[in-house]
Formats: structure tokens, sequence, C-alpha cells
């Protein structure tokens, strides 16, 4: 497994159109989320020049994960579409606390992977491994996500340090809610 970490402009074009197509099959086309897309690929206004991305991808350098980090002190998924996750509490708004979002591992040339699994793998958790000492490189000290319930198992059973921001809050028939991670120094 292989890690590359950068900005849009920091990766190849030719790996972030990779990640833009991985995403649209994983999030709309298996998970079925009712997202915009362009020519089977999944971006939104979120997926700007200053947007670091965390890739994981196998030993064919086929991308097996994803991950997305934002500053909250910017425009960001949960502050700017679903800030009634914070269940009454404002929206994080610094340069200490980054945003995960677009978080995914999946395999899809594996017969035994699944989307329910996506969470619980091997390259889950040392993606968000990489995610988190990314988002610490660059000054984060806590992340906040937007994610379905499954994440809390893999945080959990990895050992992460994590806790929900509020209840989770049924949206287009999925349950989901913000989570703080704290990053380590």
């Amino acid at each position: 497994m292989n890690f590359t970490t950068g900005t849009s402009e920091g990766i190849s074009s030719q790996l972030f159109q990779s990640v833009s197509s991985y995403r649209h099959k994983l999030f709309v086309e298996m998970l079925g989320w009712e997202l915009q897309t362009r020519d089977g690929m999944e971006l939104d206004q979120f997926d700007r020049k200053d947007t670091v991305y965390v890739v994981s991808q196998d030993e064919d350098g086929l991308v097996n994960g994803c991950a997305r980090l934002l500053p909250t002190h910017r425009p960001y998924l949960l502050g700017e579409v679903f800030p009634q996750l914070m269940n009454g509490q404002e929206v994080p708004c610094s340069p200490e606390i980054w945003e995960l979002s677009r978080f995914a591992a999946h395999d899809f040339r594996s017969p035994t992977s699944s989307v329910r699994g996506q969470f619980s793998s091997p390259t889950a958790v040392n993606l968000l491994q990489e995610a988190i000492r990314c988002a610490a490189e660059m000054g984060a000290k806590r992340l906040i996500t937007v994610s379905p319930l499954g994440i809390e198992r893999l945080l959990r059973r990895a050992g992460f340090h994590a806790h929900r921001a509020g209840p989770p809050i049924l949206i287009d028939g999925h349950p989901i809610f913000a989570c703080w991670i704290e990053v380590a120094a």
C-alpha cells in the first residue's frame, strides 16, 4: 500500500482523475448518494486548489482509498451543508481544526471486499492514520468529520481518540453524525 498526499495541484492530474472516478464509483454508484457528478467524476465545491488529499493505492497503482482534508476557517462540508449535525453548537472555524471528508477505503478488485467493510479494513485504518499524520503536519489539533455510523467502529477498534459532536441524524435515509477526532502531537 502506497500513500500520496497533496493538493489537486500537488498530485498528478491522472491521480486526481482516478480519485474523482473512485469517489463516483463508491459514493454514487455503490452507496447511492445523490451527488452532482460529471463524466463519471465526483467533485464538489470543496474540491479546491487548497484542498489536501490523502490517497491510498495498491501495488499496481490503483486507488483503493481516499480522504479529503479541509481547514475549517475556509468553507467546508460540515459548516456549509450539515451544520445541524453539531447539535446546536457553533461549527468549527479555526486553522487548528480540519475537516476529514470523502473518506473511503474499498478495493474494487477484491471479490471479498464489501462496502460495509470499508471502515474496518487494514487499508481504512492505515489511511486514517496517514490522514491524521498529514493534518498534524499542517497544524491541526483536531479533526471533525461528517460520517456514517460505521466510522465509529473503525475509530473504536483502532484506538483513535474520537467522540460524537452530536447525535446521529437521518439524512437522505442514512444516519450520519459529526465526529471529533483528536490529533496527537
